[in-house]
């Protein structure tokens, strides 16, 4: 990521997780942002971690890859479960006019119950947006034109 700063502590046994320069940065391309990812990175609470609205901690729960209609770029999603210790809901994120969708995952923490959202930081791209996700054992990585974020009930 850009901004964001994932990395694994081994002295902590956990991650240290910075968004600090995100949050500094964000005013000077927010309006660059379409829409619906302006709206996602600007929400109060996204990178508080004491707020029900952070990210931080949410964990994946369900990823429907990008489909294609005649040719145009799709959309997918991608769903993560309220942590029970901070979260009153889920998140859902849709992405629109998708141009890619990766996921980059390996298996290399075996203590975890779940695969953890540790940070996100969404910037403009000449397709409209990127929006990346560092997980626990992942990083999800998505361009398109746009991205509707919506906190859920999740199962």
């Amino acid at each position: 990521m850009k901004y964001v700063k994932v990395d694994w502590d081994p002295e902590l046994h956990g991650f240290r997780t910075d968004a600090r320069a995100y949050v500094a940065a964000l005013p000077e391309f927010r309006d660059a942002l379409p829409e619906g990812a302006r709206a996602f990175a600007s929400e109060a609470g996204h990178y508080d971690y004491t707020s029900e609205r952070c990210v931080k901690d949410l964990e994946l729960a369900d990823i429907a890859l990008p489909t294609t209609t005649m040719g145009r770029a799709g959309t997918a999603s991608v769903t993560y479960r309220p942590n029970r210790w901070k979260h009153s809901a889920g998140l859902r994120i849709e992405y629109t006019g998708v141009t890619h969708f990766s996921v980059d995952y390996e298996a290399s923490i075996d203590w975890m119950e779940a695969i953890t959202v540790l940070l996100d930081e969404t910037l403009p791209h000449q397709d409209g947006v990127v929006h990346r996700t560092e997980l626990t054992d992942a990083m999800i990585t998505v361009r398109c034109a746009d991205l509707t974020a919506t906190w859920v009930a999740v199962p």
